[in-house]
């Protein structure tokens, strides 16, 4: 079995970005660890300094089998291409899986779900070994939805 790994993003509002990111994935937002009704608490708790209460954020798997993915602000805007990016597989159940027409149907569905949270629409991309669109998150930070 190979390591467990989590997906960091760098982000000026870790919240809005967690929000966003649990809906494109079909995630949820992580809640506080066991004994906590909220991450303030926690992060009083142990002592974190009030100004970093809000300074990171995160969204789980609601059944555990996909990485968690993290938000953490840093000072600093989005300034190139991301070198990597994920691909939103919403086209890989029932029937969309084995119908072209299906897939682009279901594709466009969650595009315009993702527009309506704050994506921005790139471009389509249309080659032999696959369909996608390509977007922004609400930092700007590319994704595909295939």
């Amino acid at each position: 079995m190979g390591l467990g790994f989590q997906v960091t993003f760098d982000a000026h509002d870790p919240a809005r970005l967690a929000e966003f990111w649990a809906a494109a994935l079909e995630y949820q937002v992580q809640p506080p660890p066991p004994g906590f009704d909220s991450w303030e608490t926690f992060a009083q708790q142990i002592g974190l300094p009030r100004e970093q209460w809000d300074a990171f954020s995160a969204v789980i798997d609601p059944e555990g089998k996909g990485p968690r993915v993290f938000f953490q602000r840093v000072p600093e805007g989005k300034t190139a291409k991301n070198r990597v990016h994920l691909d939103v597989n919403v086209s890989q159940r029932g029937p969309a899986h084995h119908d072209a027409a299906e897939r682009r149907r279901v594709i466009a569905e969650h595009v315009d779900r993702l527009k309506a949270l704050g994506a921005t629409y790139q471009r389509e991309v249309d080659e032999p070994h696959g369909y996608c669109v390509v977007m922004q998150d609400p930092e700007g930070n590319e994704f595909c939805v295939q």
